[in-house]
C-alpha cells in the first residue's frame, strides 16, 4: 500500500512467466528497470541541430535472497538446453503497481532474457544474495 502521495517499494509485485510456467522468487528484494535508447545528433548544413531517438528495448536487474534452488535450477536448465542445441525461449515479466490514488497500473516486459550475474556468496551466519539482470524487447502497458 502506498504511503501518502508517493509510491514505495512495497507497492510493486512481479510475475516472471517462463515457457514452462511461473518462476516464483520467494526472497525478491529489489527490482529496477530502464528504457534503452540510442540518440543520434544530426547537424544540418544550415547549422541547426536535430535529434533522432531510436528505442532499443529495456533492461534492468533484481536481487533475491536465496530461499530455495529456484534460480539455480532455472539457469541450469537454460545451460543444459544451450548445450543440447535447443533455442532459448524468452520469458515475460509483469510488473503490477498499486498507485497512491488506489488505482493499479500494470506493465509487461516482453521478449525477456535473464542473466545470472551473481549466484551468491556463501558465508557463515549470512543470507545468500543472488543477482540477476535482464534485457527485454519492449514494455507495454496492459492495465
Amino acid at each position: 500500500m502506498p504511503i501518502g502521495e508517493f509510491s514505495t517499494g512495497r507497492d510493486v509485485s512481479l510475475d516472471f512467466i517462463t515457457p514452462t510456467g511461473p518462476l516464483r522468487l520467494a526472497g525478491l528484494k529489489n527490482f529496477s528497470s530502464k528504457q534503452d535508447l540510442t540518440d543520434k545528433k544530426i547537424k544540418l548544413i544550415n547549422g541547426r541541430t536535430v535529434h533522432q531517438r531510436f528505442f532499443d528495448g529495456w533492461s534492468g536487474a533484481f536481487e533475491a535472497e536465496r530461499a530455495d534452488s529456484t534460480l539455480d535450477d532455472y539457469f541450469c536448465a537454460l545451460e543444459d538446453n544451450y548445450f543440447s542445441g535447443n533455442p532459448e525461449n524468452p520469458i515475460t515479466i509483469t510488473e503490477t503497481v498499486n498507485e497512491p490514488d488506489g488505482s493499479i497500473s500494470q506493465y509487461r516486459f516482453e521478449g525477456v532474457l535473464l542473466k545470472l550475474d551473481d549466484a551468491g556468496a556463501w558465508k557463515a551466519d549470512e543470507t545468500v544474495p543472488q543477482k540477476v539482470s535482464f534485457v527485454a524487447e519492449r514494455r507495454r502497458k496492459v492495465a
